[in-house]
């Protein structure tokens, strides 16, 4: 009898060993389970597909809220409690404009990862989610038809189309008509991609003298302007065409204010070493649609020189517990997030830490 129960319990767990893994155990399924858990208020991180402790503290929370058992773990029970947000699993179907559920939250996420937007990931499937899946089809040299099906899925995971026999496109730096003036004079110190134990680097650092003036590398509008706590310090966005962003951070101090215009040469802030920094350098982003992209190949020699500006009222900085002045934010900056600009999510996201 001790033998077959022996028996029985190795059985029962080569079952288990075999059994696939949850939908949620995916980079693109933790994603959209973090964006579902973010829709009802319980997930405070980035969309980042990283399942840390921010991620499992949401996922108890929302077990306990529904009688669940609280494991921090997003199985079949929690799936099916989570309704539309836990439904349909990604390639299950093909999504068009006005679907909703965890692929179209999967599919955001891979669109994002990409470089193609949509800016976030909510689990609906708007506009912004149509013009992300045109641009990656338009990548891939698939029929550009806006409906995200097989082949679509299968080039964002991938990195080349299915039935093409081209050079796969790159994830890391999106084609497109845009350069940047250099926002400081000087050498580069830490490029895109190094390693930096925990998390790899975002930008590209110049290691200059503290007070440095930060310029702006291009024609744009501020659309951040405050201290991030999540690693980059006082912190300056400036929002450029065709869905760029950059990034100036660890600044000792902000010359910029939220919704100014901006041309290559105007002073953003000085250099400093506020944040999770080592000494005094300026660390510069670029993304597109939010996502951290390669600065280099789009850095001109030119530096960016100070231009003749008008004089404007400065308005408050953010996140500094004094309230904007009321108004909309700027145009373009809607994806962006910039109500969550103020903070990082440590342990959950590799973005905010820039250092």
């Amino acid at each position: 009898m001790r033998r077959f129960a022996i028996c029985a319990a190795l059985l029962l767990s080569a079952s288990l060993l075999a059994a696939p893994a949850p939908a949620s155990a995916s980079r693109e399924g933790v994603a959209a389970l973090q964006a579902g858990l973010q829709s009802l208020d319980l997930y405070q991180g980035y969309v980042d597909g990283i399942k840390g402790p921010l991620t499992r503290r949401a996922i108890s929370s929302f077990q306990r809220s529904h009688g669940l058992t609280v494991d921090g773990i997003a199985g079949p029970q929690t799936r099916q409690a989570l309704g539309w947000r836990g439904r349909p699993p990604l390639g299950s179907r093909v999504m068009k404009s006005g679907d909703r559920g965890w692929d179209v939250a999967a599919i955001q996420y891979l669109l994002q990862r990409a470089g193609y937007g949509p800016g976030r990931a909510d689990g609906l499937f708007g506009p912004l989610t149509g013009a992300a899946v045109e641009r990656a089809q338009g990548a891939a040299g698939l029929g550009v038809d806006g409906l995200a099906g097989p082949q679509t899925i299968s080039f964002l995971r991938t990195g080349s189309a299915p039935t093409s026999t081209s050079t796969p496109v790159s994830n890391t730096t999106p084609s497109g008509p845009v350069s940047f003036l250099r926002p400081v004079a000087g050498p580069t110190g830490d490029g895109f991609g190094a390693d930096r134990g925990d998390h790899l680097h975002t930008g590209i650092d110049f290691p200059v003298p503290y007070g440095t003036p930060v310029n702006a590398a291009g024609v744009g509008t501020t659309i951040f302007a405050g201290y991030n706590s999540g690693g980059y310090g006082n912190l300056v966005v400036v929002q450029h065409r065709l869905g760029y962003t950059t990034w100036y951070a660890h600044l000792s101090s902000i010359a910029t204010y939220v919704g100014q215009e901006v041309a290559g040469g105007t002073t953003l802030g000085y250099v400093g070493s506020t944040g999770n920094s080592t000494g005094p350098h300026l660390h510069f982003e670029v993304r597109r649609y939010d996502t951290p992209i390669d600065p280099a190949p789009m850095l001109l020699e030119t530096v960016s020189a100070r231009p003749s500006t008008a004089a404007g009222k400065a308005r408050p900085l953010e996140c500094r517990g004094i309230a904007p002045k009321p108004g909309k934010a700027p145009r373009g900056s809607d994806w962006i997030a910039r109500e969550r600009l103020c903070t990082g999510s440590e342990g959950d996201s590799l973005l905010p830490r820039s250092n």
